[in-house]
């Protein structure tokens, strides 16, 4: 006998389904009608500052429609701890007054039929936002929305346990963004020999005594970008796509989102340790930017970089006195011009704050040790490492970090800016030690463009910067006081599935017949990457490839990409498997023209390959080490780093502000 149906409960089913529609939501984290900002589930470190806001959102069409669309503006909130007495938010974190209340109005589309219909639902809001809190008790916190005369909205936050001892004088974060453990397997086969199926020398990153996995999803999507990603590593709170160091919320200024404090504004404030960025990408990347930078949209480049200078300017918040060393590309934000914040000199801006200012590889290797420093070293991503030793031809192109119309070739590579950043933070941060991320960036660049070999050679550079970093630190006598930690920000679909016999594939007229150049099982044979050539030596040392052009290469590919031609090896110019037209990605048939053609599976406006679901691996070495062994949450990437660094605090430390070294005066540019 079938059940009788409740009518109303189907209907109410009915419209939450499309309110939480797969593709397009109203509000991520936020499928009532009230809104908690943090949302339910979040956990913070013992003083962590963050900013609290409310919204209450009023439909005035679509299947959500309420109200008239008039939200209620007499909403209140209380919190409570362990099921103690709930308070008022401005009793509970001792704020004198209450804010302002804000209104505003945004639309979005249910789906993607009321997209093509181009009929969107419109929203109205009223907000109130309790800025720069901090809780400092461990335990478990309820937060309650009380809107519309007795609907309810509760979120629950956890509080970890505190960690005041510093175990860690330093630590060093390698960031390989996009890298998989499936890209690591290649480039060992690119770069190191075996014989009868045991390797005769390893990569760096297999001498590293723990391994773990971190899950990398954001807080309302399963597949995220580097901006959130690198938000959850760095603050131990997930964010939405293109978010950075804030939660998003619904307001129509991308500026003025909740932040939560990361952790080098946590570093800076409670010891004065010195901290650092350096990366392969522009600077004002997501990976990079979000160290300092708070903001929902991570396109606010000119912006980030100010806020990575100057502090945020619109509300009161942790300075970090800028960074101590801050090396990468991207010098149109630094160009007085229109890819700078309101059009100035930030060259100019970073040298008045007593920065050397360093264009070119000689005047980095040259810069003082005991001064704060700022590289920039070519208009936008730094040439990936192939291109600057195997095809250096490709680096004609205008790229000068000044904006003359000429190339940009005197260029240090990741080693050598995380070297150089090492000693400078070593000596600026002295006692208190320092924090420095360096990014391996174009992994996921040129996975993105499909150029594999590209990417597995910056991921190569990247394990060589590991390998002479380590050799640094035991210079410095300071390799035991180092936590060294390696992942990544999320993942590609990338894996090898055997060889391709380029010498056959090229003779072979029709592309059906191309494929059967590919090898697989017993017919993929050995690397051919670590036996010499006559006539080929690239100079690049002993954990590189020998020959990066051999007769048989790595057959590989990607689990989501667009239309393309596909021939394997490398090319001699980086990869643009797609063309535009009418907004829509077609094959290139300009790249890899004697390669066969392969479907795509992603959407027809996407042009490159994506990001995936998979998690990604984390190494780790020195103190604190055995804790990062297991499968856990990106966020708590963090939160282990930081407990190393002694930042979970049961009262308001603000101490280290004072110990920062004094600006610097003087300025130069080289």
């Amino acid at each position: 006998m079938l059940p009788r149906l409740d009518l109303a409960a189907v209907w109410l089913a009915a419209t939450a389904s499309v309110a939480s529609a797969q593709t397009y939501r109203r509000f991520g984290t936020c499928p009532s009608l009230g809104c908690v900002i943090p949302p339910d589930q979040q956990d913070f470190l013992p003083g962590q500052e963050f900013d609290i806001r409310f919204e209450v959102h009023a439909p005035k069409n679509g299947s959500e429609a309420f109200n008239n669309g008039v939200p209620d503006e007499k909403f209140t909130a209380t919190i409570s701890k362990d099921g103690g007495r709930p308070r008022s938010i401005a009793d509970f974190f001792k704020i004198r007054s209450e804010p302002s209340l804000e209104k505003w109005t945004f639309s979005w589309f249910e789906d993607l039929f009321a997209e093509d219909a181009k009929t969107p639902s419109v929203v109205n809001v009223a907000s109130k936002a309790y800025r720069r809190v901090a809780l400092y008790e461990p335990g478990t916190y309820t937060v309650t929305l009380n809107y519309f005369s007795g609907k309810k909205t509760t979120a629950e936050w956890t509080v970890r346990p505190l960690a005041t001892k510093k175990k860690a004088k330093n630590v060093i974060f390698f960031i390989g963004d996009g890298m998989t453990t499936n890209m690591i397997t290649a480039a060992r086969l690119l770069a190191h020999k075996t014989v009868n199926g045991k390797y005769q020398t390893l990569l760096s990153l297999d001498d590293f005594p723990v391994l773990g996995h971190q899950m990398t999803h954001s807080i309302d999507t399963f597949i995220t970008d580097s901006a959130n990603s690198a938000s959850a590593l760095y603050t131990g709170h997930k964010s939405t796509v293109n978010a950075l160091g804030v939660y998003a919320d619904t307001s129509p200024d991308p500026q003025d989102d909740p932040k939560v404090e990361t952790i080098v504004e946590m570093l800076v404030r409670i010891w004065g340790s010195a901290w650092g960025a350096v990366s392969t990408a522009f600077i004002a990347d997501a990976t990079p930017i979000a160290l300092s930078g708070h903001s929902r949209l991570r396109s606010q480049y000119g912006v980030l970089i100010d806020q990575t200078l100057n502090g945020v300017q619109n509300y009161s918040w942790t300075k970090t006195d800028g960074p101590d060393a801050y090396f990468g590309g991207g010098a149109d934000q630094f160009i007085a011009g229109p890819g700078s914040y309101q059009g100035k000199d930030y060259y100019a801006e970073f040298a008045k704050k007593g920065y050397s200012v360093s264009l070119n590889k000689t005047s980095l290797l040259s810069a003082p040790n005991d001064k704060k420093a700022l590289g920039i070293f070519c208009k936008n991503n730094l040439p990936v490492w192939i291109d600057r030793h195997i095809f250096p031809e490709n680096l004609e192109i205008n790229n000068d970090p000044t904006g003359a119309a000429k190339p940009a070739k005197d260029l240090p590579g990741l080693k050598e800016m995380t070297l150089k950043a090492v000693d400078i933070l070593h000596n600026r941060g002295g006692k208190e030690g320092f924090f420095l991320m360096s990014e391996a960036a174009s992994i996921d660049k040129q996975m993105h463009a499909l150029d594999y070999d590209r990417a597995l050679g910056d991921l190569l550079e990247l394990d060589d910067t590991i390998r002479a970093t380590i050799d640094k630190l035991k210079k410095l006598r300071i390799l035991d006081d180092t936590l060294i930690v390696v992942s990544a920000d999320h993942g590609h679909g990338f894996d090898v599935f055997g060889s391709s016999d380029t010498k056959y594939a090229e003779t072979q007229e029709d592309e059906r017949s191309k494929r059967n150049a590919i090898g697989v099982y017993e017919n993929s044979g050995l690397s051919q990457y670590t036996e010499p050539k006559p006539g080929v030596s690239y100079g690049t040392g002993a954990n590189f490839p020998m020959n990066w052009d051999p007769r048989y290469v790595l057959a590989a590919g990607v689990g989501a990409a667009p239309d393309r031609r596909e021939d394997f090896g490398i090319g001699a110019t980086p990869r643009a498997p797609t063309t535009s037209r009418g907004g829509e990605a077609y094959v290139n048939d300009k790249d890899r023209p004697n390669g066969f053609v392969v479907n795509g599976t992603l959407p027809t406006s996407e042009s490159q390959g994506v990001h995936s679901l998979t998690d990604v691996p984390v190494y780790a070495r020195g103190p604190c080490q055995e804790t990062f062994g297991g499968t856990y949450s990106n966020i708590d990437v963090f939160y282990k780093i930081a407990n190393c660094l002694g930042l979970a605090h049961g009262r308001n430390v603000t101490e280290g502000a004072g110990k920062r070294h004094g600006k610097d005066k003087g300025k130069g540019r080289d």
